[in-house]
Parts: structure tokens; sequence; C-alpha cells
């Protein structure tokens, strides 16, 4: 018997097996309306420039309410 889990926790197992693995990245998901998930996405990237931290976008997509959930990826710390 399977049990259907939201996308959300899928996303959260995978982001913990990532973290298990070592594989150095720090991943944040957040699910806001469309206006605020790009005012997030242009802190992380104020916050964190991409040519520092290889900050980027790793998932996204538009949930049937019009919010958005995403995924941020970056390294811990600039070289």
């Amino acid at each position: 018997m399977s049990v259907m889990k939201a996308p959300r926790d899928i996303a959260r197992r995978l982001g913990e097996r990532s973290r298990a693995r070592g594989d150095g990245w720090r991943r944040e998901t957040f699910t806001l309306p469309r206006l605020d998930a790009r005012a997030k996405a242009r802190e992380w990237f104020e916050r964190y420039p991409k040519a520092a931290y290889m900050t980027e976008i790793e998932f996204w997509r538009e949930l049937d309410d019009g919010r958005i959930e995403f995924v941020i990826r970056r390294l811990p710390s600039a070289d």
C-alpha cells in the first residue's frame, strides 16, 4: 500500500538525502504567491550572488492556487 505525499514532502525528503550525501549544497524550499516568490528569489540572488555562491533556482512549479513552489540552492560559502 503506497501513501500519497505532497510535492513539498518529496522535495524535503530529497533535500535531506542530498545533505546526508554531503553534496555541499544548501537548499531551501518556498511556497509563495507569484510576486512574493519573485521578491524572495531577488533577495537570495542579492544576498548570495551567483558568481560567488553558484546560487540558482533548482526547481519551480505553479500550484493550482497560483502560488509558486520553488527550491533555491547555493554553496554555503564563497571561495
